[in-house]
């Protein structure tokens, strides 16, 4: 397992221990990247008008559409930092 991968799962553990819920947009960044790095490209049909929730995600994730799991996942890490040094 390389360095980055075990700092990437660590994160996912830490993420869960903040102390203040993350704002919607960093919600939507943590999902998106989490989704670039473990599953890749986006799949699957857009959610429809009703699904606003459904339809942000899948618009966050596709905007990923072509980065590398690395980027993805260091993306994801900054992220969490930042969350957790705020």
């Amino acid at each position: 397992m390389s360095d980055l991968q075990a700092e990437f799962e660590s994160c996912q553990q830490e993420v869960q221990q903040l102390s203040s819920r993350p704002s919607n947009n960093d919600l939507l960044t943590l999902y998106a990247t989490f989704k670039q790095a473990t599953v890749g490209d986006v799949q699957g049909k857009r959610p429809g008008m009703l699904d606003v929730a459904g339809r942000a995600k899948y618009d966050a994730w596709s905007k990923l559409s072509g980065t590398d799991t690395d980027t993805a996942m260091q993306t994801y890490i900054d992220k969490v930092r930042e969350l957790q040094a705020a």
